[in-house]
């Protein structure tokens, strides 16, 4: 059977095939989907005379794990470089459903004027305008009957058009009078053509895809051994040729670019705020230095609860950068506040310290609790959402540490400093 959900792909041709399977829902069920996978892969084995087998599990599809699209005007150097991509992919443990979009299809017959033909003033034009003509027909007039127009074709007998022998025996004629055989006025050549033919800025294109098992290789990984090894030596061999990544890769690429520009945008912004009430240059960057240490608690939560990093965990890095300043902010404007009261720097840190500690911890630990459901949640729906939920988590509990121990400790440093230039200063003048 042809169509279905699943398939990202999709070809509804009549020499293709797909076979779709639905599981239970994720809650009712003990196993996951991508075992059914690999179990239906390894029942199948090999089909004789296929040409591609690919089995496909994507509720979402973002594209395939590795994806890599070539470019170039000569089809059969695409084929080439295919050949090549996919023999070198096959190579990496844990690559497996290697394939490109070269979708083949029936058989067929390409024509390709000889010399002789062109030095008698036969044209391609022509030559396949009777080729088409002895096959689908010419008009030759058009009759009114009634209402509707009725188009006259003249083509040869039906039974002079369903052997290839009538077709080598046809006759071609010349422009200037006369006939000469098929053979003599074109190479016949029997091949496969293909289904679709993509273009990319006005070149043909071939995409190479590839599934990836996380559990034994990394998909960026092998795509940058890839650029590496094979990306140079296929362009020096081919003129003309280019390369460009598809599928995951792309996708992550693009919302890496865009995540980046806004990270370092909110990131001037958060400055700009903090320096305007403080009027300082330095305690913003006291305060935003958690930021970091927020970053490293989100890569420790996705390693303690089993998760790969993932774009959606990117996303809630992000968010953290703004959430992690808070209870910086607390402690320092406690600080502060304490100082302009008369007290020393040190007693003011150790005052802040106490004071602050209860607000603190509580605003950390219910934001942590608070997303603890989401983050143990076992449904389908809630899965795209966990690495984010494990990014503000785990990073805002690891950050609280931070700011209660270090925060401090960093803003008497900085006093020290503070006061050590005011002394030279005084002292030089």
């Amino acid at each position: 059977p042809s169509g279905g959900p699943a398939s990202s792909t999709s070809s509804f041709a009549t020499h293709t095939a797909e076979l779709v399977m639905s599981l239970e829902e994720a809650e009712t069920r003990n196993y996951p989907v991508s075992e059914v996978k690999d179990l239906w892969r390894k029942k199948t084995g090999e089909i004789p005379g296929a040409d591609s087998l690919v089995f496909a599990t994507d509720l979402v599809h973002m594209g395939s794990d590795i994806a890599i699209q070539a470019t170039h005007d000569d089809f059969e150097i695409l084929e080439k470089v295919s050949s090549v991509l996919r023999k070198k992919l096959s190579r990496f443990p844990g690559v497996y459903d290697i394939e490109d979009d070269l979708s083949p299809g029936k058989k067929e017959l390409r024509f390709r004027l000889t010399e002789f033909a062109k030095t008698l003033g036969l044209t391609t034009a022509d030559f396949s305008a009777q080729i088409r003509g002895h096959y689908y027909g010419n008009e030759a007039l058009r009759l009114q009957i009634g209402r509707n127009e009725v188009k006259v074709m003249v083509k040869y007998p039906e039974k002079m058009r369903t052997n290839l022998s009538d077709l080598y025996s046809m006759r071609i004629k010349l422009p200037g009078g006369g006939e000469i055989p098929l053979k003599a006025a074109a190479v016949i050549e029997e091949t496969t053509g293909y289904n679709t033919i993509k273009r990319v800025d006005q070149k043909r294109s071939v995409t190479i895809e590839a599934s990836v098992d996380s559990s034994k290789a990394n998909s960026n990984e092998i795509v940058q051994a890839i650029e590496k090894e094979v990306f140079e030596k296929l362009k020096k061999n081919y003129h003309g040729l280019n390369f460009e990544m598809a599928g995951e890769q792309k996708e992550q690429k693009e919302s890496m670019t865009s995540m980046k520009e806004g990270f370092i945008l909110a990131i001037f912004a958060i400055y700009f705020l903090l320096a305007l009430p403080f009027n300082s240059y330095t305690e913003p960057f006291l305060i935003m230095f958690a930021i970091p240490f927020g970053i490293v608690g989100s890569i420790v939560g996705h390693l303690i609860m089993g998760y790969q990093l993932t774009i959606l965990s990117m996303f809630g890095i992000v968010a953290l950068a703004g959430v992690v300043v808070n209870d910086s902010l607390l402690i320092i404007d406690k600080i502060n506040l304490n100082i302009q009261s008369g007290h020393s720097v040190f007693d003011s840190i150790v005052d802040a310290g106490k004071r602050r500690l209860r607000p603190i911890l509580l605003t950390s630990l219910t934001t942590f609790f608070g997303l603890m459901p989401m983050i143990l949640e076992k449904s389908l729906q809630a899965k795209f959402l966990i690495p984010m939920a494990i990014s503000l988590g785990f990073g805002i509990l690891f950050a609280t540490g931070i700011t209660l121990l270090l925060i401090p400790t960093f803003f008497m440093a900085l006093n020290d400093f503070r006061f050590k230039k005011n002394r030279d200063q005084d002292s030089s003048s």
